[in-house]
């Protein structure tokens, strides 16, 4: 009878599983050997792991990656490629977040630079740490839509909050007037408040003809160059690895 009460009161709780568990080291007699301490402790323990376990899934979807799936365990480290397992090992620890450093990963297209940003992603969820990816022409329509709705500070905020922020295809097209000052009320939001990875073809260098106004150029690349981890992304398209990878199964599995 006491069990019985003892696992109703679990699930009034809402703790079901840790209900499930309970009754499961009842009914196998499993853990008969075992001290109070002992069997209580394996409960706790599953208990936590679940509750970590959903946490990191809804952060991992809440950042609405590009790669959701991507890890840094599957990252390709091939010759061509010049990456620095050490280096992507050592970011995978996700002081850099801590610190409030960022992180500017160069390539041409298609050499991988939006997966290894959301494989740096799920390592920092992992970590139980927020994550945002977006495209930085998808931020701008936001903006917009934000300002026209008189919603502009409050989104300014969210992203504010956000631990590790993803901003793929980086200055891919030259900004206008009103893209700069947003790209600026952004980046000064965040400034040693929180971390961000650029995603972009151009060395930082070139950054200052894309976003035009030299003194608002000046003002964020000053904020991101000087606390920035810099990863160089070489070698063949990864498309194309892995579309001629695709193609030789379909040869030999037909």
């Amino acid at each position: 009878m006491l069990d019985k009460e003892t696992i109703n009161k679990l699930y009034e709780m809402r703790l079901g599983d840790m209900a499930k568990n309970f009754r499961r080291q009842i009914e196998e007699n499993s853990c008969a050997d075992m001290t109070f301490e002992e069997r209580f402790g394996i409960l706790v323990d599953l208990e936590w792991h679940r509750r970590r376990d959903n946490r990191i899934t809804h952060l991992i979807r809440k950042a609405e990656y590009a790669y959701p799936y991507a890890c840094i365990e599957d990252i390709n480290y091939s010759p061509s490629r010049h990456l620095d397992k050490g280096q992507i090992t050592k970011l995978s620890f996700c002081n850099y977040i801590h610190e409030c450093n960022n992180v500017i990963i160069l390539g041409a297209t298609g050499t991988g630079k939006s997966y290894l940003a959301c494989a740096l992603g799920t390592a920092a969820n992992r970590d139980l740490c927020s994550v945002k990816y977006i495209r930085l022409p998808d931020l701008f329509a936001e903006l917009a839509v934000a300002r026209g709705e008189g919603n502009y500070q409050k989104v300014i905020k969210e992203y504010k909050k956000v631990k590790l922020l993803i901003l793929d295809e980086w200055l891919l097209l030259k900004l206008n007037e009103t893209e700069g000052r947003d790209l600026f009320e952004l980046i000064e939001a965040r400034y040693k408040r929180a971390s961000t990875i650029y995603c972009s073809q151009f060395e930082v260098a070139g950054w200052y003809q894309k976003i035009g106004n030299e003194t608002i150029a000046d003002a964020i690349c000053d904020r991101i160059k000087h606390n920035a981890y810099k990863i160089l992304l070489e070698g063949e398209s990864m498309r194309k690895v892995n579309g001629l990878n695709e193609e030789e199964n379909l040869s030999i599995n037909p």
